[in-house]
């Protein structure tokens, strides 16, 4: 088996086990093993997703969720290589900036919120910047630490042709670390699914999160499996797409 035929059976192969449990799951659930009330058939959950679908809930708040997760993340990456930059660059930033850095990095991304909450109500705000900030040190180390090892060849040569400093950063700096950044962006979009969902769970009268929420307080189990799982499948083919992105990148590297 040769081309895409071959491509095609290692992604099923890969998957096996997701199929797998799939099954194990119905055949628990439909033979009492385990009660399907706690825990719906898949079948069941397949059902109640097109439900959702056709009453235009799942599109709903699904796209109220996407807008918001976009924003949140659009900032982070902006703001969070600008920062990562001027921190490898400028010494006296990254004297202000690391230690600061290095102490609110461990902190769950999750305990933002209800600071979030605080500063900026209820509204989409706060969900926007708890993303935001969530995803935003994990973009800025990746970046200081991408651009801090280049190699100083590069950037020596750059100089001796007479470009100036935004030309280096530009044309030296960020394609070289660009492995670095993509990778502590790719980090970011996890944690922004993380955040988006646990913040629309407290906060939000919309999005997923809001929906699962609201599923679940109504006793409609398999409606919640069914968000559930669509914010799962969303997160991976979107951690899957950047991947691809990412490759198409840095393909120059070889």
């Amino acid at each position: 088996m040769k081309g895409p035929g071959r491509a095609v059976a290692a992604t099923l192969w890969r998957y096996m086990p997701v199929v797998l449990l799939c099954c194990a799951w119905e055949v628990a659930s439909r033979s009492g093993l385990i009660s399907s009330d706690t825990l719906p058939t898949p079948s069941a959950v397949a059902q109640a997703w097109l439900g959702l679908l056709r009453s235009g809930d799942l599109v709903s708040n699904g796209t109220a969720s996407l807008i918001v997760l976009s924003e949140g993340l659009l900032l982070s990456v902006t703001v969070g290589i600008a920062l990562g930059v001027a921190m490898a660059r400028i010494p006296l930033v990254e004297d202000i900036l690391g230690p600061l850095v290095k102490t609110l990095y461990p902190i769950p991304k999750s305990a933002l919120i209800p600071i979030m909450i605080i500063w900026f109500g209820l509204g989409a705000t706060s969900k926007v910047a708890s993303i935001f900030l969530g995803c935003l040190l994990p973009i800025v180390t990746s970046t200081f630490y991408g651009v801090k090892g280049v190699e100083r060849t590069l950037i020596w040569s750059a100089r001796a042709l007479g470009a100036k400093p935004a030309s280096v950063t530009w044309g030296v700096l960020l394609p070289a670390a660009m492995a670095d950044i993509l990778a502590g962006i790719r980090n970011a979009i996890a944690i922004g699914f993380i955040l988006l969902v646990s913040s629309e769970l407290l906060i939000g009268q919309t999005g997923i999160g809001f929906l699962i929420s609201f599923l679940g307080e109504a006793g409609s189990y398999a409606g919640m499996l069914a968000a559930i799982l669509t914010i799962s499948a969303a997160g991976f083919f979107a951690d899957r797409a950047f991947v691809l992105l990412s490759r198409r990148v840095l393909v120059w590297r070889g």
